[in-house]
């Protein structure tokens, strides 16, 4: 299926039970054939409002992230592993719950189907959630940060980084931002060692 047809599909996805509470499905959005393809959780509060991934707090860090790795964020497809707001309500406020195991599971012909049709070059997690969601349930994002390795049954190249969302949660700001943009600068020149093969 197209990225067109995907999208529209995903407002109806009932493979699991967080489409009764979100406001809709959140699919990715970024060029079609896109070489830099980054995978998120989960859409947050303002991303279920709005439809559109990374326009909170934590894709505001992602786009100076973006900016100070030298990546264009019109250049790369940006999506997330779960389609739906996962959330708990606390007085008037939706805070954002990580979603279950099920939750990833049930989502993942979407975000396969997105790999499919872009085809990247470099996938780039970011987070425990996207990086097991494509690595496995085995992957540990301490041990394996900002390595370059393969995903599984292909030949895609993939690195795994925090959460823009870490950043916001951090003790050390500066210091978590810092090591988002290493990483992401590390996905950029894998990208580029991948033009010289």
């Amino acid at each position: 299926m197209s990225l067109n047809t995907l999208r529209a599909e995903v407002q109806h996805c009932h493979n699991c039970d967080l489409y009764k509470d979100a406001t809709q499905a959140v699919f990715g959005s970024g060029p079609a054939k896109a070489r830099m393809f980054l995978v998120g959780e989960t859409p947050g509060d303002h991303e279920d409002k709005e439809g559109t991934v990374f326009v909170g707090p934590a894709g505001h860090i992602l786009d100076k992230a973006l900016v100070d790795a030298g990546i264009d964020r019109s250049e790369v497809y940006l999506t997330n592993a779960v389609k739906h707001f996962r959330f708990e309500e606390r007085g008037k406020r939706r805070i954002h719950k990580t979603p279950s195991q099920a939750q990833v599971k049930a989502c993942h012909p979407w975000l396969r189907g997105e790999l499919k049709e872009v085809r990247p070059d470099l996938v780039v997690c970011l987070g425990a959630v996207a990086s097991r969601a494509l690595l496995g349930s085995a992957f540990r994002l301490t041990q394996h940060r900002g390595e370059i390795l393969t995903l599984p049954d292909s030949t895609t190249r993939v690195t795994a980084t925090i959460h823009p969302s870490a950043v916001l949660r951090a003790d050390d700001r500066r210091e978590a931002y810092d090591g988002l943009v290493k990483d992401l600068t590390t996905a950029v020149a894998a990208l580029a060692a991948l033009d010289q093969v």
